[in-house]
């Protein structure tokens, strides 16, 4: 099972039959049936849910409501005589360097000259202390993730022949890109707050929206986040949004967001987040077309409107 939601949001010192939760994993434990809840990477990831509610509604120009710091990388700079040169690369690759997406080993290697003057205390491998020499060397270049920084040194220094070898290491600043939580995007054009709350109401196949602002107010600029989404509030005020959909939202953040001018649509929940687990198994179907693949017809909005 393939579920949005984990079935065990708090951490819990037993399993037994007498909560709604442990009965679940239980029975799921005696059928053998494994199940895996992406949640909020899911949400967030590209290609994910809040990706999808803004290929819904059109928006263009699309970026994180609230970025989130990539891994933070440095590069290594080492320099090393060509007998060196592949005994160092790799003690830096198995040390968790040069991987750079999907790729690893990855490295750039120029020649050039390096000079160096041992004083008399010094055993040089090559050449001889207390005068100046010249080397045939090559500079060795690899990413190396902040964390690995301490592991990678020490192989180097290890694998590498010299008494003191030479390297720089040089913290490196994350592009900006799509890594972060919520979106933020422009519609095709500005529309009028109940028209967009319809136009939500239609996409998502929901009837229970709430909405808050002025309906006839014209509205460009969306912020999206599925689900409940009262926490990022305060980065739709720092955007300066026109609009915040999001599943549900405590009733004093309501308040807060009408006391801004900010408007507000909160078609549920529910509704944020079906229409990703229906995605994903259209998606799922077209990657292993030999399984069986759907979108549960049981599962159910809870709330009713009479």
């Amino acid at each position: 099972i393939v579920s949005h939601h984990p079935i065990l949001f708090r951490s819990v010192h037993r399993l037994t039959s007498e909560s709604t939760e442990g009965t679940m994993l239980l029975d799921l434990v005696r059928a053998g049936i494994a199940v895996y809840s992406p949640h909020t990477a899911f949400d967030n990831t590209a290609g994910g849910i809040n990706d999808l509610l803004c290929q819904l509604l059109q928006l263009e120009r699309i970026r994180p409501l609230r970025s989130s710091e990539a891994e933070q990388e440095c590069k290594i700079v080492v320099f090393v005589p060509e007998s060196d040169l592949e005994p160092v690369s790799n003690a830096l690759f198995q040390a968790g360097a040069g991987r750079i997406g999907d790729y690893s080993e990855c490295s750039f290697r120029v020649s050039g000259t390096g000079t160096f003057f041992g004083s008399e205390a010094t055993q040089p491998t090559v050449g001889q202390p207390g005068r100046r020499e010249q080397v045939a060397e090559w500079r060795l270049e690899v990413i190396c993730p902040q964390n690995r920084i301490a592991a990678a040194v020490a192989a180097l220094r290890q694998a590498h022949s010299y008494e003191e070898p030479a390297f720089d290491v040089y913290p490196l600043l994350s592009p900006p890109g799509r890594v972060g939580m919520g979106r933020v995007g422009t519609l095709p054009a500005a529309v009028r707050l109940r028209d967009l709350t319809a136009q939500v109401a239609s996409v998502l196949k929901t009837d229970a929206v709430d909405v808050v602002g002025e309906l006839d107010r014209p509205v460009l600029q969306v912020a999206i986040a599925c689900g409940a989404g009262g926490e990022f509030l305060a980065d739709c005020l720092r955007e300066k949004v026109d609009v915040f959909l999001t599943g549900e939202m405590r009733f004093h953040d309501q308040l807060a967001a009408e006391a801004a001018g900010l408007n507000v649509i909160l078609p549920g929940h529910y509704a944020t987040e079906r229409c990703g687990v229906e995605d994903l198994a259209r998606r799922l179907r077209q990657e292993f077309p030999q399984l069986r693949v759907w979108a549960s017809d049981r599962e159910r909005d809870p709330r009713h409107r009479l």
